[in-house]
């Protein structure tokens, strides 16, 4: 991973949690939650603050878009993708060498056999020859 990419994905989370607490501390429109702190936001922002925190929501929330974006470009291209028809060609090469390779097995185990077959036979041979 690349310094570049940790950067963002540090900035994506910085500005996450911004996004988190600036969207918390505006008064909604029916209460909701800014409401339970009884206008946190009014008091300490001011009276025309609600423009002003659904300004900065706006921009936050265009910047956090821009870092997702630009994030899953550097990530998406970072590895060459590979296509189904080159999948299935590498899969179909390592068949044939498994193929190859049980084949050469089945013909090393009969050259087996029939070395130890003759081996058996050669000393057969010569236990009949030291019985004599």
């Amino acid at each position: 991973m690349g310094i570049l990419t940790v950067v963002l994905y540090t900035l994506v989370i910085v500005v996450a949690l911004m996004l988190i607490g600036l969207i918390l501390i505006q008064q909604s429109k029916g209460g909701g939650f800014g409401g339970s702190f009884g206008g946190v936001g009014e008091s300490v922002f001011g009276a025309h603050a609600g423009s002003h925190l659904t300004k900065l929501t706006v921009i936050l929330t265009t910047v956090f878009f821009i870092l997702a974006l630009l994030l899953a470009v550097l990530v998406g291209h970072r590895t060459r993708g590979q296509s189904v028809a080159e999948i299935n060609a590498g899969l179909k090469a390592g068949t044939a060498k498994v193929e190859k390779s049980e084949k050469n097995l089945k013909s090393d185990k009969a050259k087996t056999a029939e070395a130890t077959a003759n081996t058996s036979a050669a000393v057969a041979g010569k236990k009949d020859k030291v019985n004599k």
